[in-house]
């Protein structure tokens, strides 16, 4: 996708942002793998006699001279619930953009496309161990999702309890999209996974973060912080570079093999990867 996440991040207008995202993928993709939330299309195809003109999109023909017909989706009507993690470690950023900003524009293009679909969404906030529903399903719940979003703040530490979903149904197949760093003290997020995870519930985490989370470049002295408990330490970051990689990847791994059951999505995103073209590998079930 041609739009840079600094770009959007500079917009500081998370609507607009969410829009353009959202009206990329539309022109970009062709046919999609619909996951409870995507494009409204499934396809374009050339007009055939026949087929009503009303079909033609007409603005691409302005575009392109070519008569391309819809072919459209049965709107869904599912359930899409997003969950924001909203711990101290969300604030954390790499070349002026934060990992909450980028969960923001990421959720908010996300409910622009649910919203098209006319699906039913939903928005809650994961802080201090609790789940908080910050707006429920209902109408103009997508422009609720926006400005609550813009607003949002992220502060604290994850405190290690049972958080939980008594308000979901399972009698109707919704859709989960989480938005985190998945870092945990315990396994405190693997079992939250484990008690919303079902049949009748698709799960999709966007595991976002920074290239020095993975890669650990760095050379020289650094003071590091811990954004949610404020504890600072000076290291050598020469002198410690392999055990942060062995960890990250032994960590990293662990969740891979843990979160390897039925109905459950990990898609692990890089601060520098273009959000749209993070969406649109969600949306076509290719990798990013």
């Amino acid at each position: 996708m041609a739009t840079l996440t600094s770009d959007l991040i500079r917009l500081n207008n998370l609507q607009l942002a969410s829009k353009l995202v959202s009206d990329e993928l539309m022109l970009g993709i062709q046919t999609s793998r619909r996951s409870g939330i995507g494009t409204e299309f499934e396809q374009y195809r050339h007009y055939e006699p026949g087929d009503d003109p009303k079909r033609i999109d007409w603005k691409l023909f302005a575009r392109s001279g070519n008569y391309l017909v819809r072919e459209s989706a049965t709107e869904s009507n599912q359930q899409v619930r997003f969950l924001l993690d909203l711990s101290g470690s969300m604030n954390y950023d790499e070349s002026g953009i934060s990992r909450l900003h980028y969960a923001k524009i990421l959720l908010a293009s996300l409910a622009y496309l649910g919203y098209r679909q006319n699906d039913q969404l939903s928005l809650y906030g994961l802080q201090n161990g609790d789940v908080q529903a910050l707006v429920p399903p209902g109408k103009q719940s997508f422009l609720k999702i926006v400005g609550t979003l813009e607003t949002a703040q992220a502060s604290g530490a994850w405190v290690v309890k049972q958080p939980s979903f008594p308000e979901f149904s399972r009698k109707q197949s919704e859709l989960l999209i989480i938005a985190s760093d998945f870092l945990q003290v315990g396994d405190e997020w693997l079992h939250l996974i484990q008690n919303v995870a079902g049949p009748r519930r698709e799960i999709v985490i966007f595991q976002i973060l920074g290239d020095q989370e993975l890669d650990f470049n760095l050379t020289g002295f650094y003071r590091f912080q811990d954004l949610e408990t404020g504890r600072e330490i000076e290291l050598q970051a020469d002198a410690v570079r392999d055990t942060v990689r062995q960890t990250a990847t032994a960590y990293l791994a662990k969740l891979d093999d843990a979160l390897r059951i039925p109905h459950v999505r990990l898609i692990r995103v890089r601060l520098s990867d273009p959000i749209g073209r993070v969406l649109s590998g969600f949306l076509t079930g290719k990798q990013v």
